[in-house]
């Protein structure tokens, strides 16, 4: 009842004003005032202006996602039982860090002879699993990992690594932040947490991924000249290096697909190695994928086969990973 009875004085007011009454200074004061101030309040509060103010990264015309200044790690972490190996002396930790408003969990992996009094810290590596995959499920190839000497900070990936990329062209054409972008962004936060622990030794880092992992763990690298190399298992690009940027019709989808591809960063990561490892028989992504995107990169880059109807990491890749990771943190 209220509203109506409101409204109806307000239609009665209005009637007066345009049957031609004569309105006192002081309202024509505060109406002018009240314009002045939705005025300002639009254009501070336009959406479309609060999007392009705060979004933290930018796409080159030729599709390379870069970011702006990250801010200070803020994590915590706490030692934890290790069920998932509990035959190695290693210590785990439970990670929690904050990045683009969200907290992402981790699981930081030390070998038991690495310790912040020790005189001689241990290399580090981010470790990407592959889509479906968490953090738990990859402690078989952290462990590993730190039976080589080295420590490892595994992350759940948002969507556990799955991607969806209509939605994110979708959001990418909203001007707002594509998932991929997100977890390419997790993976720098990720090593800049992994840097300053106390058993870790900041200038001996690098990024190793599995299947859709990799892909971001090539991007990261490439974003991020922290890291000495970049470890690709049964991975590969998607083949936009191949597309004639002149024969696509429409240009913000051609830039978008080039940005969450990890073909449009090989060429910048020298000094950085890379690293492929895969399958001549790989189930999922097939040997000549990954042969294209090696052969777009340039040098120092290695790539090492092996024959198994799989996809992952098996056994029998060992020799090369240990092999390749002593010559990029030696």
């Amino acid at each position: 009842m209220s509203r109506h009875s409101s409204g109806n004085k307000e239609i009665k007011n209005t009637k007066k004003l345009s049957s031609g009454a004569r309105t006192s200074k002081p309202v024509i004061f505060l109406l002018g005032f009240l314009l002045i101030v939705v005025g300002i309040f639009g254009v501070l509060y336009n959406p479309s202006n609060s999007i392009q103010e705060t979004l933290p990264w930018e796409i080159s015309e030729a599709g390379t996602l870069s970011f702006s200044q990250r801010e200070e790690p803020v994590f915590t972490v706490q030692e934890i039982e290790d069920l998932y190996s509990p035959d190695d002396p290693d210590i785990l930790k439970l990670v929690s860090f904050e990045s683009s408003g969200e907290k992402v969990q981790a699981l930081l992996r030390i070998p038991a002879n690495s310790s912040s009094s020790s005189f001689s810290s241990s290399p580090g590596i981010v470790l990407l699993p592959g889509a479906g995959v968490s953090k738990e499920g990859e402690q078989g190839l952290a462990a590993e990992l730190s039976k080589m000497g080295y420590a490892t900070l595994t992350l759940d990936q948002r969507n556990q690594g799955a991607v969806n990329v209509e939605s994110d062209l979708e959001l990418f054409r909203a001007g707002l932040e594509p998932v991929e972008y997100l977890m390419i962004y997790d993976a720098l936060k990720a090593a800049e947490v992994l840097s300053i622990q106390p058993e870790i030794d900041p200038e001996r880092l690098a990024i190793l991924g599995e299947s859709n992992g990799g892909r971001f763990a090539i991007i990261a690298c490439a974003l991020d000249p922290s890291l000495k190399g970049v470890i690709g298992i049964s991975t590969s690009g998607y083949g936009t290096e191949e597309i004639d940027p002149s024969s696509v019709a429409d240009s913000e989808t051609y830039r978008f697909y080039r940005s969450i591809d990890p073909d449009t960063y090989l060429s910048s990561l020298s000094p950085s190695r890379l690293v492929l490892i895969h399958s001549f028989n790989d189930t999922v992504i097939s040997h000549e994928l990954a042969l294209r995107t090696f052969d777009f990169a340039k040098e120092p880059k290695a790539m090492y086969n092996t024959t198994e109807e799989t996809h992952g990491y098996t056994a029998s890749m060992r020799p090369d990973l240990e092999k390749e990771l002593s010559l990029l943190l030696k």
